[in-house]
């Protein structure tokens, strides 16, 4: 049987309910909140994966890196003066030569036939001047007979003018007759005198006209000369002491192959004179000078050296830079050796430094895990970077000296701020 239920009973019961459904709802959005805080678990990196470094504080050595080859100081290159074809070739790359040594012999019958040609011209040009010679002096000669017997007429009629002069004041020779005598000395000293002239003026053309055939003779010469050494130039020679590197220019010569004016015939280089030409990248040339110390390792041994050129032009997104070497070459030391060099730009004195993380450039702000907790665990820190190194960069802000951070590359960890170490 059923016992009713009084009316405030029934409204102690409903109260209750309603409270403990409030209840039931904040203490669920408290859990809810509570787990919206909550920060998800750091991941786990194995330890023997990464890369540490320390925070250090003393001298840090500026260098920059490049690679290269060996390249000689001075090279020779022997070029053909004229065409010609290949009949010989007597010496073979990487033997020694010397100055006089006749590297290979080349034919050029055309050449030869001009060398002849003109040496007949310079002959006939020689046979032309003594023959103009031996004409303008007959000339000469001729022309100082004829003044001469012109003197003598102008002499001898002179003579008779007076003579008739003195006649006519006596009256024995009439007054015409006089004016004769006198007109023909006169005649004749005139021509004389002009006759005089002549004779100086033979002298100058004389002159003139073998100086322009002793000019032909001169160019004739000249050209047979030149012809000469052209020909005397088919026997190839080296022009300084050293090593045959190459013959030809891209392509080795054969023998039967046409070759043709200033083509290259061989290459010699000095091998005890040897340079380093490193390729910098662009991006880290800036802080490189003259006169800066490299150190070039030829996998033989290491060489000092210093800066004596620093191409003005990019190539390729690198810098050339030569380095003089200072001290004696490696065993195996030769042009065209791939050497790696180091170039010191700058001693920093008292800086806080760490081994070069992958992700750090120069002078920028990036984020690097600092191991904190005994090692257990890895925090991000914000950390402002300096000058950098080949192997070092400079700490500006966000480290001390004696902390250790993560050298690795932590890119795929970008998202998390901790991470434990294991």
């Amino acid at each position: 049987m059923d016992v009713p239920i009084s009316p405030s009973v029934r409204k102690r019961r409903k109260v209750r309910r309603w409270l403990t459904g409030a209840a039931v709802a904040v203490l669920l959005g408290l859990v809810t909140v509570g787990l919206a805080r909550l920060q998800p678990a750091s991941p786990s990196v194995d330890k023997a994966s990464l890369y540490f470094g320390t925070v250090q504080r003393g001298e840090m050595v500026r260098q920059v890196r490049g690679n290269g080859t060996l390249v000689p100081e001075q090279i020779q290159f022997v070029q053909a003066e004229t065409d010609g074809r290949v009949e010989r070739i007597l010496v073979q790359p990487g033997a020694m030569v010397t100055g006089g040594t006749v590297l290979m012999e080349l034919s050029n019958p055309e050449l030869q036939q001009l060398a002849f040609d003109a040496d007949w011209q310079w002959k006939a040009a020689e046979a032309q001047l003594t023959k103009l010679r031996a004409q303008l002096e007959n000339d000469r000669l001729t022309l100082k007979a004829s003044v001469t017997a012109l003197k003598a007429d102008s002499t001898q009629a002179e003579l008779d003018a007076r003579a008739d002069e003195a006649l006519s004041k006596d009256g024995l020779v009439s007054a015409l007759e006089t004016q004769r005598a006198r007109a023909k000395a006169d005649e004749l000293r005139e021509r004389y005198e002009i006759e005089q002239e002549r004779l100086k003026t033979c002298a100058q053309s004389t002159e003139a006209q073998l100086a322009v055939q002793q000019a032909e003779v001169e160019r004739a010469r000249a050209l047979v000369k030149r012809k000469q050494q052209q020909v005397t130039a088919l026997r190839v020679r080296a022009g300084v002491d050293g090593v045959l590197q190459q013959i030809g220019d891209l392509l080795p010569l054969q023998v039967g192959q046409r070759v043709t004016p200033a083509a290259t015939l061989a290459k010699i280089v000095e091998p005890t004179r040897l340079k380093a030409a490193l390729k910098v990248a662009e991006t880290q040339v800036r802080d490189v000078q003259l006169g800066q110390k490299a150190e070039i390792d030829t996998r033989n041994g290491v060489v000092l050296g210093h800066i004596v050129r620093i191409d003005p032009a990019a190539q390729n997104g690198t810098v050339t830079v030569d380095v003089k070497l200072d001290g004696a070459l490696p065993r195996g030391a030769r042009p065209d050796l791939n050497v790696d060099g180091v170039i010191e730009l700058e001693r920093l004195e008292s800086v806080l430094y760490v081994g070069r993380p992958v992700q750090g450039q120069a002078d920028s702000t990036v984020g690097l895990f600092k191991v904190v907790d005994t090692g257990k665990t890895a925090q991000r820190v914000a950390v402002k970077l300096g000058r950098s190194s080949v192997s070092f960069i400079e700490i500006v802000e966000g480290l001390q000296a004696g902390d250790h951070i993560i050298l690795s590359d932590m890119g795929a960890w970008d998202g998390h701020e901790r991470l434990r170490l294991q």
